[in-house]
């Protein structure tokens, strides 16, 4: 992997550069690099294809897979980079991570969007192909378990989670001090969050609760909040939409965390995932472009603004709230 600190530089006067202290914005003549217009023919008619636009750092067309969960963000990190370089052109299109993994191999994209590093089967498929790739980290999400407001529980244990999940745990009064049916929720299956799911809390077992199946992250938290004895799970930017959030421990004894940005950052809550970009060394440079941009100090505020937490630049976390979750 590739310390995004070895990306190449583009227009500094919009992006963020690492300095004692904090982030700065670099006024040095040198790294500022300019968009590049090729200027079409003369008389062009309307039934002319679009001129070609050369590929740079700020100029040309790409097309980047990822998860569905992240596509709004990087629709966002898109439009503020095209509204900065109108020659830049970007397809966010959503796809599962073998997907996403396969076609970035077959060049059918030029960058794609991960919630879990490359497998070791994978890095062998690129090392065998000789197809050198670069990987960015550039923000963390948490798998954030939900359930109704009027559910008076608070805490929740990893293996009691599965076994619900299981059908194992079917009713509150065996994991809280309420009684009522357990209702499982469960998001859309071909979304990153179930495949995480099944692989960090199921430990790659199939699902054999009853469950109800959302199709998205809003409508987990809509079913829980139409259902008292409900729980589900989401991204932590939906977390607080109507829905309580619980406090969660990787076993019985431990502390339990909510997941918030400073626990999710320091690696303390137990379901968190890295998003972070794979893409060809050799793929087009406005790849690389886009990536400097995301991963800078302007990239990063759209992360935090989306809910989620930065970690591509230096956090500092100024109140943290004295009270945790206990059993």
């Amino acid at each position: 992997m590739i310390d995004s600190r070895r990306i190449r530089f583009l227009d500094w006067w919009h992006f963020g550069v690492p300095g004692k202290g904090g982030w700065w914005i670099s006024r040095t003549p040198a790294l500022f690099l300019a968009g590049v217009v090729v200027a079409g023919s003369s008389g062009c008619s309307s039934r002319q294809a679009r001129p070609p636009v050369e590929d740079s750092l700020t100029t040309g067309r790409i097309t980047i897979v990822c998860p569905i969960e992240a596509e709004s963000l990087l629709a966002r990190e898109r439009d503020a980079f095209e509204a900065l370089y109108p020659d830049a052109s970007i397809r966010v299109e959503p796809a599962r991570p073998r997907e996403a993994v396969g076609r970035l191999f077959a060049a059918q994209c030029d960058a794609a969007v991960l919630s879990r590093d490359l497998t070791p089967e994978e890095r062998g498929a690129a090392s065998r192909g000789r197809l050198e790739l670069e990987g960015y980290r550039f923000a963390k999400d948490a798998v954030a378990l939900v359930v109704n407001l009027a559910n008076p529980t608070e805490n929740i244990a990893l293996d009691v989670l599965r076994r619900i999940y299981q059908g194992r745990v079917t009713d509150w009064s065996q994991a809280a001090g309420f009684t009522g049916r357990i209702e499982p929720v469960f998001p859309p299956v071909e979304s990153d969050m179930a495949d995480f799911f099944i692989e960090h809390v199921m430990n790659g077992e199939p699902i054999q609760a009853r469950v109800l199946t959302a199709r998205s992250d809003s409508d987990v938290v809509a079913t829980v909040a139409a259902r008292p004895g409900a729980i589900g799970f989401v991204s932590m930017a939906r977390s607080d939409h109507g829905a309580k959030t619980l406090h969660l421990s990787a076993m019985n004894g431990l502390p339990y965390e909510l997941p918030d940005a400073e626990t999710v950052y320091r690696g303390e809550y137990p379901l968190s995932r890295p998003y972070l970009f794979e893409v060809r060394a050799a793929g087009p440079r406005l790849a690389h472009g886009f990536i400097t941009y995301v991963t800078s100090q302007d990239g990063q505020r759209i992360v935090h603004e989306a809910g989620l937490v930065p970690t591509a630049v230096p956090v500092r976390f100024v109140r943290r709230s004295p009270m945790r979750g206990s059993h």
